[in-house]
């Protein structure tokens, strides 16, 4: 599975989290238990409507309904608990009338199993070409035919619900990478009002029986430290969460800041709360924001590196139209266990990009996908040993060194 072997599954050891503080007006009940854990790192299980979710947890993004050039079966075989989709998108096309008509994302794509959905604040802000920011939402011109749009909170939330999501995202102020203090401080004051809005309807909407999956709030701040610590505490003064995401720390931060930031966030965070990095899904990304307690994780690495040539393995990351493949009979990753590399060579797939056909880039996605997968179970596992840290050690050096 592009990863070491598997030690068998222990028993499990007790957690170590202790018990939750009262807060007042839940938005949704707790679903997650800590199952064990080894320094900062955890295994839980997340219980959702649609069934449970074992962390540390890796989520492919299908972004517009699909994982691009991947089938619900395909993703169901390589072991995909859950899946992203993006608000923004499927608002804008094809609609949530078309999807509500169908029966609900779900039935629409073709998928059983959960799904999480972005608020579509983040593609807001980086896609539309012109947008006109506010205390009361967002107007902005689709990047898609110039038509205007205003999304608020309140219309964010009733988009998520409408596509039957079972995690939905409030609709938050991300600012770009590097942005200053008064950029970053604003976008936290702004995404903390937008909170109250975005619990306040979707509460409205779970007493009339019309959202039925959890509300996450996500807290800012870039990479200033007393930013995220404010953001946070007062994220957590607004009553009991089902869990809470990171946010605006993959959009142009150095990974330095972003480990800082998870290091001192980290005592702040309360441990019966699953914790969601969004958008990192590099696999020594992923490890190292694992051993700092994160527990979930979204990005469209695997599938936009796979379509470009390029495969993660157990021995590094490598282009798979290097020469060098040309006559390389060996499996990509002869660690794997994904349909690619148990049936197809290097050579092949190397054949089939310099070739630019389709299958290609179908199997170097899958096993992406499969790869990551794979990963954050084997760190679960380790974590349930208590040899999470050795383990990742040995794990990430093997990777960096890259010989393929």
């Amino acid at each position: 599975m592009g990863v070491p072997p598997e030690p068998a599954e222990p028993q499990g050891r007790p957690s170590t989290s202790g018990a939750s503080p009262a807060r007042a007006e839940p938005s949704a009940p707790a679903a997650f238990r800590i199952e064990g854990s080894d320094g900062h790192a955890r295994a839980g299980t997340m219980t959702l409507v649609r069934g449970e979710v074992a962390t540390p947890c890796f989520m492919p993004v299908g972004t517009m309904a699909t994982v691009k050039s991947l089938s619900p079966e395909e993703l169901e075989a390589a072991g995909v608990q859950m899946l992203l989709a993006n608000a923004y998108h499927l608002y804008l096309r094809p609609g949530t009338a078309v999807i509500e008509k169908a029966g609900g994302l779900h039935a629409f794509m073709g998928w059983e199993g959960p799904i999480l959905t972005d608020s579509g604040g983040f593609q807001v802000f980086s896609l539309a070409r012109i947008n006109e920011v506010d205390d009361d939402g967002v107007t902005f011109q689709s990047h898609i035919d110039g038509s205007r749009h205003r999304i608020t909170p309140e219309l964010s939330v009733e988009v998520q619900s409408a596509l039957g999501s079972d995690i939905l995202m409030a609709f938050d102020e991300c600012p770009p990478g590097g942005a200053d203090r008064e950029t970053s401080r604003a976008a936290v004051e702004r995404t903390l009002a937008w909170l109250v809005r975005c619990r306040e309807r979707h509460s409205r909407l779970r007493e009339e029986g019309r959202a039925p999956g959890l509300l996450l709030p996500i807290f800012q701040g870039a990479g200033f430290s007393d930013l995220r610590l404010a953001s946070l505490e007062r994220t957590l003064e607004m009553g009991d969460w089902p869990g809470l995401a990171i946010g605006g720390l993959s959009v142009g931060e150095s990974k330095e800041v972003m480990f800082r930031i998870l290091e001192e966030c980290h005592p702040a965070m309360p441990p019966e709360l699953p914790r969601y990095l969004m958008g990192v899904g590099y696999p020594e990304d992923v490890l190292e924001a694992i051993r700092r307690g994160v527990d979930l994780f979204d990005c469209v690495a695997p599938t936009r590196n796979g379509r470009n040539g390029s495969a993660f393995t157990s021995l590094g990351r490598v282009n798979v139209k290097v020469a060098r493949f040309a006559d390389d009979t060996r499996a990509l990753d002869p660690d794997c266990d994904c349909y690619c590399c148990v049936h197809f060579s290097r050579a092949y797939i190397r054949h089939l990009f310099i070739c630019d056909e389709l299958l290609g880039l179908r199997l170097l996605s899958l096993h992406n996908v499969h790869f990551l997968v794979a990963l954050t179970r084997l760190a679960r596992r380790a974590i349930l040993h208590g040899e999470f840290e050795a383990w990742a050690e040995g794990w990430l050096d093997r990777y960096r060194r890259g010989d393929v």
